[in-house]
């Protein structure tokens, strides 16, 4: 592990921002940041980056305390979702400045400046200056000079956010072949948890200044430890349930019924939640019998190619559902939800994940 945080917090005026933290980051591959805004995850940032010490803990870099080092005195890169730009400069020269101050000469500039400007659509920007950019092309610009420092440690915070949805779509793709081969240590924050599954690598999910879980992406959006957990890695939000387990069945409000899973059955009885996300809940298909069902009146459905996004009401709570295909359903409309009981996980009254019945695929 290359980037190591041992007990590191902060706090600012009195206020926690970092709760005392212990995270080791892998030098190869990404390690997302994952949490809702002001979960921390650009004060966790600063402080792997130098730009504040922490109010207490370690900080190692490579097996070096580096605690009280400033960041001048660090090689780091770091991309913030408001990009910052030298006005004076054309988009070349500001992508090239890093490269300049460390005396490379312009051959190894052009070298080095040309393919990322290219990833990034910059090759016919690169005579203009930031002011006669769009706001896409100066964050562009901004991740561009980060990107061609040949920095020990990369962070990247929320780098796309002000990008267009297909430029987005394809530096997700791209950025993780970019630092495949380069020896440094790469950390992504993002609020979105479909940006961490498509990085892949690893991911922490933040809550309040918290790290709640770290490990491989895949294994923490299909294994949460707890429901806190589970609702940061899950777009649309998860849903969640009152039921009481009693013999051979969940008792929820309002009287409804669903059978247990199989992989339940050693469950004590009990009070507990019930957590299903919104790919495993769908309309009820005219004709079949699910084992689980909740009605719901609609209130709002959204399509977003061929998905369909359904807001509904249940037992006096939201929920959503998300179907494959267009569907066309009115506010108001009442109509059976199935729910996949076989792809729901289970919580204690403290929030703990007691059993994942069966997790789905991490789509």
């Amino acid at each position: 592990m290359s980037l190591i945080l041992e007990q590191v917090s902060l706090r600012v005026d009195g206020q926690t921002h970092i709760h005392p933290t212990d995270l080791a980051l892998a030098e190869r591959g990404f390690n997302v940041l994952l949490g809702t805004t002001l979960a921390g995850k650009t004060s966790l940032m600063r402080l792997m980056a130098g730009l504040v010490k922490p109010s207490g803990g370690r900080v190692l870099f490579r097996g070096r305390d580096v605690t009280g080092q400033p960041v001048q005195r660090r090689n780091v890169s770091m991309v913030y979702q408001q990009f910052i730009n030298y006005p004076n400069l054309t988009v070349f020269e500001n992508i090239a400045s890093p490269l300049r101050v460390a005396g490379l000469s312009r051959a190894a500039i052009a070298a080095r400046v040309d393919p990322v400007a290219d990833l990034l659509r910059l090759t016919p920007l690169l005579g203009r200056r930031p002011a006669e950019l769009s706001g896409g092309q100066q964050q562009r610009c901004a991740m561009a000079r980060a990107l061609v420092k040949d920095a020990d440690l990369v962070l990247l915070d929320e780098p796309l956010a002000n990008l267009d949805y297909k430029l987005r779509e394809e530096l997700r793709e791209e950025l993780p072949r970019l630092f495949a081969d380069r020896d440094c240590t790469v950390v992504y924050a993002t609020t979105e948890p479909t940006e961490a599954l498509l990085l892949g690598g690893h991911t922490a999910a933040l809550v309040e200044g918290r790290v709640a879980q770290f490990g491989p992406t895949g294994a923490v959006y299909r294994e949460p430890v707890d429901a806190h957990t589970a609702t940061v890695f899950s777009d649309p939000p998860m849903n969640m349930v009152d039921v009481r387990k009693r013999g051979d069945s969940f008792e929820l409000p309002g009287g409804l019924r669903w059978p247990l899973p199989q992989a339940l059955t050693s469950i004590a009885d009990g009070d507990f939640r019930f957590g299903v996300r919104a790919h495993h809940v769908r309309p009820a298909a005219a004709g079949s019998d699910p084992a689980a069902t909740v009605q719901g009146k609609v209130m709002v459905a959204e399509i977003s190619g061929s998905e369909s996004m359904i807001h509904f009401e249940a037992m006096s709570r939201p929920w959503v559902a998300l179907a494959p295909g267009v569907h066309a359903f009115e506010p108001g409309q009442e109509l059976p939800f199935e729910v996949q009981l076989e792809n729901g996980m289970l919580f204690d009254g403290d929030g703990r994940r007691l059993v994942v019945v069966q997790a789905g695929p991490a789509s």
